[in-house]
């Protein structure tokens, strides 16, 4: 297994050197990579996948009932991978030769997720849950659109901090 963080920032030359272990049929030095797994992280697609959970949340739909295997929802992370102006994914042959599998959206997270990355910091930290302690944490995280605050704009990275910060008051 392989995996690649931040793939929309990489220039499309270095992400076109994988493409031989991506090919179909591939063998490159006389190796097989038909069984090898190459995972791609990118933020490319974060704001339809955004649009679409908005969305679902506007129609009372809840973000669980946005479907992975969506055929709208991949199509339209392809489209707008395929139609950026620079770098990453968007000029390299992985795309062009469409040899990508499968794209999967990492859903914006909601208040009551960052409350359960709380509780988890918590107990890694030894911290005794108190639920007022948790919420004021989880409150106390950006989130978007501003309006309606409905998802953590950082997910859970800063949890730790604020808990810190929170937990000696």
């Amino acid at each position: 297994m392989f995996i690649f963080d931040e793939m929309d920032k990489m220039q499309p030359q270095l992400i076109d050197a994988i493409k031989p272990f991506l090919d179909y049929n591939a063998h490159v030095d006389g190796v097989s990579f038909n069984k090898a797994i190459f995972i791609f992280l990118s933020n490319a697609g974060g704001n339809v996948i955004t649009e679409v959970a908005l969305d679902f949340w506007r129609n009372g739909q809840d973000r669980e009932e946005i479907r992975m295997n969506s055929k709208e929802l991949e199509t339209k992370i392809s489209e707008t991978i395929n139609n950026k102006e620079k770098g990453g994914f968007s000029h390299s042959r992985l795309i062009n030769q469409h040899l990508i599998d499968h794209y999967v959206p990492f859903l914006p997270l909601e208040m009551g997720h960052v409350c359960q990355c709380v509780m988890a910091e918590m107990v890694h930290m030894n911290i005794k849950l108190h639920n007022h302690l948790i919420n004021r944490v989880a409150r106390n995280m950006p989130y978007y659109p501003e309006q309606e605050r409905l998802f953590s704009v950082k997910g859970c990275k800063s949890v730790r901090q604020k808990l810190v910060l929170y937990a000696g008051d």
